[in-house]
C-alpha cells in the first residue's frame, strides 16, 4: 500500500515540511508505534530524505561533520 505524494511531486518547501514533521514525530514512533506504523515511517523518512539528496546532490557539508573536524575539537 503506498500512501502519502509522491516525494518527486513535492515542492522544496513541501518536502522540507514533510521531512520536519517526520523527524518531529520519530522519538514517538520508534517508542510507541506498532511494527507496521514503525516500518512505514521508516519507509516514508527514506524516500523524502532520498529526494531531497537527489534535488541537492552539491548540498552544504559542515566541515564540523566530517571526521576531520571533530578531531579538531
Amino acid at each position: 500500500m503506498t500512501t502519502g505524494v509522491q516525494p518527486s511531486a513535492l515542492s522544496d518547501q513541501d518536502l522540507l515540511r514533510e521531512l520536519g514533521h517526520l523527524y518531529d514525530t520519530r522519538m514517538d514512533a520508534l517508542r510507541h508505534a506498532a511494527d507496521q506504523a514503525f516500518g512505514e515511517h521508516t519507509r516514508r523518512m527514506n524516500q523524502l530524505e532520498a529526494e531531497y539528496l537527489r534535488r541537492n546532490p552539491s548540498r552544504e557539508v559542515d566541515p564540523e561533520r566530517l571526521r576531520e573536524g571533530a578531531r579538531a575539537r
